[in-house]
């Protein structure tokens, strides 16, 4: 019966695609029914979800009948994970189509919009609710076609083309590589059931891992890093904005942060090769710092906020590699509500800078101020861990990202006390980074009691885990270093050549670029 009431789940992307059909009837300018029916859909789509996660905490774990022949279909894997994501999802679904309805409204091909953001949701649901692997790579792929058509919706942009055909070969790269994957791993446990793999993974020796899976572990992360712009085939992210807003917030919504969700979904899998993880822990790691550091030099508010998900995928792709899946699930669903909020009122921004308090930049603050700020910050995170000591789990790999919390702490205490500042704001800020440093606390033991029964436990690392971490705490360190300590070098001609290089991302991205020929493309639309 259980069993039976998870397929139920796949009504949520049956009636996304039935009011995607149906708005061909109606692709013009406020199509009511469209309208009315997209907003239906999405908060049935909700509602099934939430009837999900309630199913998964009363029934455990399960998964559906495949609706087709033999292990040949769809069928619904509903777990924590799961779970999560479908709510996640769904959630951030129903906000953009609302806000789509009025943001549009005027646009001569409005109903084909909303058709296009229900198809992409739809596919996004089945991704995430996958119980075989030939649903989910037909959901990768769909996804991602998905995002094509939208990135597309004004097809006169020049910039719009170079960012869908750069997205497009990327996404068809790795594709290849998830399909590749899927292959390997069918003839290595047998089966196309994805919780039957997950569990033969979890009871598999040492040194009795089925072969080919060190090469599938490795096209999965390909496939992830891909998926979610890391570094050097990140370029088209920032080249999304040409894009209606509600497309920026939706890609918050299971699409751009689909590569740690696949890595997660096959954290046992991914367990079996170590070599795998450590990769997609230093690319994410890198991409971490380059898109963090680029991001400050972006006078765009959406650009800006656009090479903020470049860094933050890195960051979460970090926290995969080292085996912190629980965190990852976190860092995904807090990221994506707090992303997708920003896009969809990235509008306001100027309103809010009026009242919003900023730092001093042009302040010269010392190493004094900067040693200050780490004691301060290394006060609050001991003595908040301390008051919640039987809830932090005191695994290795947690203390390296919480070192890199400490950073984030660092830099906000000397920006609030760099020149002229009222103690008032010192104080706010110390009682606000008190405050994120006990939500993380919270929300950290949280998460890994929810997401306990549907991953593994964080890893003891090896030598090379620990190279890593010690590396990520170290590069942060110095990036906060520098950030802190930048106002000091503002007039210097070397610091104005160098932000004129790093704002344009070291020109990483020139050579996918020519790849895609956009010079050809810009000279034949000048504008």
């Amino acid at each position: 019966m259980s069993s039976f009431l998870a397929s139920l789940v796949l009504l949520a992307p049956l009636a996304l695609i039935t009011v995607a059909l149906l708005s061909f009837s109606e692709p013009g300018l406020r199509p009511n029914r469209i309208l009315k029916m997209s907003r239906l859909a999405t908060i049935g789509a909700f509602l099934l979800a939430l009837g999900g996660a309630i199913l998964v905490a009363l029934a455990g774990a399960l998964t559906s009948p495949v609706i087709g022949i033999g292990e040949f279909g769809f069928s619904v894997r509903l777990d924590a994970l799961s779970g999560v994501m479908l709510l996640l999802v769904s959630f951030v679904g129903v906000i953009v189509v609302r806000f789509s309805r009025h943001y549009l409204d005027g646009d001569a091909r409005q109903g084909v919009f909303i058709g296009r953001l229900c198809l992409t949701l739809a596919a996004v649901m089945l991704l995430v609710s996958a119980g075989n692997l030939l649903q989910l790579v037909v959901a990768w792929i769909a996804t991602s076609l998905a995002l094509h058509s939208l990135l597309l919706f004004y097809p006169e942009r020049p910039a719009a083309i170079i960012a869908a055909r750069k997205k497009f070969i990327t996404a068809r790269i790795g594709d290849a590589c998830l399909i590749g994957a899927v292959i390997l791993l069918f003839q290595g446990f047998g089966t196309l059931d994805i919780a039957d793999i997950l569990t033969q993974a979890r009871n598999t020796q040492d040194g009795m891992r089925p072969p080919g899976i060190a090469l599938a572990t490795l096209l999965i992360a390909i496939a992830a890093l891909l998926k979610s712009a890391q570094f050097p085939t990140h370029g088209w992210l920032p080249e999304v904005m040409e894009t209606p807003t509600p497309v920026s917030a939706l890609l918050h919504a299971g699409i751009i942060n689909a590569g740690g969700f696949l890595v997660i979904r096959f954290a046992d899998v991914m367990l079996l090769s170590m070599p795998s993880l450590h990769f997609i822990a230093i690319v994410g790691g890198f991409t971490a710092l380059f898109g963090g550091v680029v991001m400050l030099t972006q006078p765009s508010v959406k650009v800006s906020l656009a090479w903020s998900t470049v860094a933050q995928m890195g960051f979460m792709l970090l926290q995969c590699g080292l085996g912190a899946f629980s965190m990852a699930v976190l860092h995904i669903v807090a990221h994506s509500l707090y992303k997708a909020h920003a896009f969809l009122s990235s509008g306001s921004v100027i309103d809010i800078a009026k009242t919003a308090w900023t730092p001093d930049l042009k302040a010269r603050p010392s190493m004094g101020l900067l040693f200050l700020s780490l004691a301060l910050a290394l006060g609050l995170y001991a003595g908040i861990g301390g008051l919640f000591s039987a809830l932090v789990d005191e695994a290795f790999t947690v203390l390296a990202l919480g070192m890199i919390l400490i950073m984030g702490l660092t830099l906000l205490i000397a920006q609030s006390m760099q020149g002229e500042t009222q103690m008032e704001v010192v104080g706010r800020t110390l009682v606000a980074a008190a405050f994120a440093t006990g939500i993380y606390f919270v929300l950290q033991a949280a998460a890994g009691w929810l997401l306990s029964p549907a991953l593994p436990p964080i890893p003891t690392p090896d030598m090379a885990g620990f190279a890593i971490m010690a590396l990520a705490v170290v590069s942060f360190a110095a990036v906060t270093v520098l950030q802190v300590l930048a106002p000091v070098w503002l007039d210097s001609p070397t610091w104005r050549a160098a932000r004129v290089h790093i704002a344009n991302g070291l020109y990483a991205n020139t050579l996918f670029n020519r790849i895609v020929s956009t010079r050809k493309l810009l000279s034949r639309n000048p504008s």
